[in-house]
């Protein structure tokens, strides 16, 4: 086992994952349950199969794709994203009554 990769990838995702909506969605959960145990048990399952199914992914378009050229989609697709979101107004219409 590469533990090297294997601290990258916890400590990646880790950080990524303070303060998203799903840590906010298992906080408002458990707020409202009387099953803490539940809520960590789900929300850890469904963390760790989107996990499961992103490795998944990235594996087998690796083996499509040099890892050069996904490299450079991913920083197109960043860099798309960044700029929509700096230089569209992203504010919602008011609803048509």
């Amino acid at each position: 086992m590469d533990w090297h990769l294997l601290g990258l990838s916890f400590v990646t995702v880790f950080l990524s994952e303070l303060g998203d909506k799903s840590q906010l969605a298992a906080i408002a959960l458990s707020g409202r349950s009387q099953s803490r145990k539940a809520v960590f048990f789900g929300t850890a399952g469904a963390l760790l199969l989107t996990s499961l199914l992103g490795a998944l992914a990235g594996g087998a378009v690796a083996e499509l794709l040099p890892t050069r050229i996904l490299k450079a989609i991913a920083a197109v697709g960043f860099a798309i994203l960044a700029a929509r979101l700096l230089l569209f107004n992203n504010e919602a219409t008011p609803d048509a009554e």
